[in-house]
């Protein structure tokens, strides 16, 4: 296919929480459906494409993937990628089981975002989504599950209920189980640069606050703290360490903070959750502290708010809407290819520094 003969597509402009292979897959996509690529066209190289998008081979590679896995384009070895006849209706709907705290609230930022990824890719892979909670049987024309942030006795409990072996894939969490692949944030390695930003700025005494110690994700950030205080030779009594069962501190427990930020003299927290960097900056308003002047602060998760605090908070940002995406691109290959191995994803979250991170007063 010469340059003058190839069918144009115009470059794609990223999306702000979407993944930029998801936005060329959705600009591929609609150019098939405008008639630029018509139905068993080869279509055009990955180079040529991502000249035309203006974006990576890579990307593009990722992109062509998607769509391949979703029937609207297919490989013939030897001779390129094809656009399928009538591939809309290539692929049955089918129904998905979402399953999820019964106290879970859908619109948090950390559910919404992974819902919104979920959301859009139900949309491209022809999929229904129900929603469950624990415990509740699916409808027998449910295809598969997906488990937000399970526990282990909940994971375990899913997995003794499904009669019908259907596909099961975890999110937000590590599962514990080698039988069920899950996508989720390194944890620990977020910890881990957590902790190193804080003692690279030259603080000593760091404390920690985690909620929910149920979860794994929670259990991850408690062990990657621990583990590189002591790598860096902090002596417990300098890394003090409040759990608490929720996502959010109650009267009693904002007294402990309160407590252990002056008992041990610190001058950072690492939150390891956005309403737990809240509730420190409450707390340290009472006490009479300064962030980051008397009292650095670093959390986890970064809504539109997070920017907006007095100081902006230094927090990380997980790929929320990509782990969505990816757990209904996962689910729908399997229902599609069951002998098909879904490999566990594990995703790294970005630091992002504001100014409630400084150095320590002398």
């Amino acid at each position: 296919m010469n340059e003058s003969s190839t069918p144009q597509i115009e470059p794609v402009i990223p999306k702000q929480g979407e993944p930029l292979y998801e936005t060329v897959s959705r600009a591929i996509l609609h150019a098939i459906d405008r008639g630029v690529f018509q139905p068993s066209m080869r279509m055009p190289t990955t180079e040529e494409l991502s000249q035309q998008l203006s974006v990576s081979l890579v990307t593009t590679h990722r992109a062509l993937q998607n769509l391949v896995a979703a029937g609207v384009l297919k490989r013939v070895r030897g001779m390129g990628t094809f656009v399928v006849e009538n591939h809309q209706q290539t692929r049955p709907r089918i129904m998905i089981g979402l399953i999820t705290h019964a106290e879970a609230s859908m619109g948090d930022y950390y559910h919404g975002r992974v819902l919104d990824g979920m959301r859009q890719a139900a949309k491209e892979h022809h999929i229904d989504l129900v929603l469950l909670d624990y415990g509740q049987m699916p409808r027998k024309e449910t295809a598969g599950l997906i488990l937000i942030n399970p526990v282990p006795k909940e994971l375990d409990r899913t997995v003794e209920q499904n009669v019908k072996a259907l596909p099961i894939i975890v999110v937000g969490t590590e599962s514990h189980r080698k039988d069920v692949p899950f996508i989720d944030t390194d944890n620990i390695r977020l910890a881990a640069d957590a902790v190193d930003h804080i003692y690279k700025l030259g603080h000593r005494r760091i404390g920690y606050v985690g909620g929910g110690s149920e979860l794994g994700d929670s259990r991850d950030r408690r062990a990657g703290f621990v583990r590189v205080c002591r790598q860096l030779r902090i002596p417990s009594e300098d890394m003090p360490i409040l759990d608490v069962p929720g996502y959010r501190l109650q009267e009693e427990e904002t007294l402990k903070l309160g407590r252990m930020i002056s008992n041990h003299n610190l001058t950072a927290v690492f939150a390891a959750g956005y309403y737990l960097a809240l509730d420190v900056y409450h707390t340290a308003t009472t006490m009479g502290l300064t962030i980051p002047d008397d009292l650095t602060v670093v959390g986890v998760d970064d809504p539109s708010s997070a920017s907006r605090l007095l100081p902006p908070l230094t927090t990380f940002s997980q790929p929320l809407v990509h782990m969505g995406h990816a757990a209904i691109a996962s689910i729908r290959r399997v229902c599609d290819h069951p002998n098909e191995h879904i490999s566990n994803e594990t995703l790294l979250a970005e630091l992002i520094i504001r100014q409630s991170s400084g150095t320590p007063r002398p």
